[in-house]
């Protein structure tokens, strides 16, 4: 029988520097407590856009335990995997897949970003933590071994995995860091990968900022999980933009930066509040913007009806100062889904993406604080480039026929701001 009172304890770092410690009490309860060292550090490493020291809110935040029953803080919640990938790693465990504290405890060492979280010896836990909390009892950890036993079908796995030579393997037991997200093959829609690899290619052709992208065979994939897998041939890779080697760079997506549940994705935050932040807390703001308003019209253009909170992020190159990172999980939704027309969120109070033109962009960014003379032109440029490239490039982009074929006729139905030839067969 355990003890409501007693707690595990995690020892969070970052760059190598102390952050605090998480405690997950055995009645539900996790507490993230700040370390003084970090607090009263004018130079500390950025663990959260939040707890910047420009950040309006940041010293009073820190200052005090962040509580929360059963789910962590959104901003390490967010950390974890969703769906598909969680259930496994929960099951593999012995867990719920609700116990977020024991599955961070076990994905601690290679988390997005450069965070690490360490599970501390019960002698270790020093008593300043302790003596915040009434009665409680720092306690060392079961030993948890994950066993891959457990399969999973109908799904695309998203994996860390560790590139070497012309193959990539999952890492087991934290011995290297993964370089590359994998993403496996879906059963429940055709051809994922090559959707996901030509989306990007197009983005990139466009003027957005992607990191190395490929397509791998699914027999160059070592060590994965018991999972079934369709009757297709290939793999989406992109390198992970958070590793230089084994170096780690720290990140954050949206839904940590906004303080939100991953279930929030869709619903918590909009376009507006992302280009406001990005021009007023990050190194080049306006540079960064621009590219912001940039891919959201490719986003309009390749019919991406999936870019919600957590699939934009901040990078922080240099510890501190906050950057938008490279462009990720770009994917032409609309042949996925019948009847699709719409944005993860809402951009100039507008939703559709056949209603959306040049005025909806010129609201958001009056709204986002932001000169539309300093954006119409990125949106000119991103437009031209579509326009002249994405035709001719397409036809020779792995993508599906059929998916080419909706992707083209998307173009067309677009409003007359935005709307692109349909190339002739």
């Amino acid at each position: 029988m355990t003890n409501a009172n007693e707690a595990n304890v995690l020892r969070l770092s970052l760059h190598g520097q102390l952050v605090g410690y998480l405690a997950g009490f055995h009645n539900g309860r996790n507490v993230l407590s700040f370390a003084e060292s970090f607090r009263h550090n004018p130079k500390r490493p950025t663990f959260s856009l939040i707890t910047h020291p420009n950040f309006q809110g940041s010293e009073k935040l820190i200052s005090s335990p962040l509580a929360r029953n059963h789910r962590l803080h959104p901003t390490l919640s967010n950390l974890l995997p969703e769906g598909a990938l969680r259930e496994l790693i929960a099951h593999s465990l012995k867990v719920h897949t609700e116990n977020e504290f024991q599955i961070l405890s076990h994905l601690g060492r290679d988390l997005p970003g450069a965070l690490i979280a360490e599970p501390m010896q019960a002698e270790d836990v020093p008593d300043s933590i302790l003596n915040t909390y009434a009665n409680t009892k720092a306690v060392s950890f079961d030993h948890m071994t994950a066993n891959n036993r457990f399969s999973l079908a109908g799904v695309q796995m998203k994996l860390s995995m560790k590139a070497q030579a012309d193959r990539y393997t999952l890492p087991t037991n934290n011995q290297a860091l993964g370089d590359w997200i994998i993403k496996t093959p879906s059963t429940i829609h055709k051809d994922v990968p090559l959707n996901e690899y030509t989306a990007m290619k197009l983005a990139s052709l466009a003027g957005v900022d992607i990191p190395e992208i490929k397509l791998v065979e699914l027999n160059k994939l070592d060590n994965l999980p018991p999972i079934n897998l369709p009757n297709e041939t290939h793999a989406f890779a992109i390198k992970r933009f958070d590793r230089d080697k084994e170096t780690r760079i720290h990140s954050e997506d949206f839904a940590q930066v906004l303080v939100k549940y991953p279930h929030e994705k869709y619903s918590a935050g909009n376009y507006e509040q992302i280009g406001k932040i990005l021009s007023l807390y990050t190194g080049d703001g306006l540079a960064n913007a621009q590219q912001f308003a940039r891919r959201l019209l490719v986003n309009i253009l390749l019919a991406n009806g999936d870019a919600h909170l957590k699939n934009w992020s901040l990078i922080y190159p240099d510890q501190i100062t906050a950057q938008l990172s490279p462009a990720y999980d770009i994917v032409t939704t609309h042949v996925y889904i019948q009847g699709e027309r719409q944005f993860a969120l809402n951009l100039g109070k507008n939703k559709d993406w056949y209603e959306a033109s040049y005025a909806h962009f010129e609201a958001w960014a009056e709204r986002a604080g932001l000169p539309w003379r300093r954006i119409k032109p990125h949106l000119d440029d991103t437009l031209s480039k579509a326009r002249s490239l994405w035709p001719e490039a397409l036809k020779d982009l792995p993508m599906n026929e059929i998916h080419k074929q909706t992707l083209t006729k998307h173009w067309g139905q677009l409003h007359k701001d935005f709307r692109l030839s349909i190339p002739k067969a």
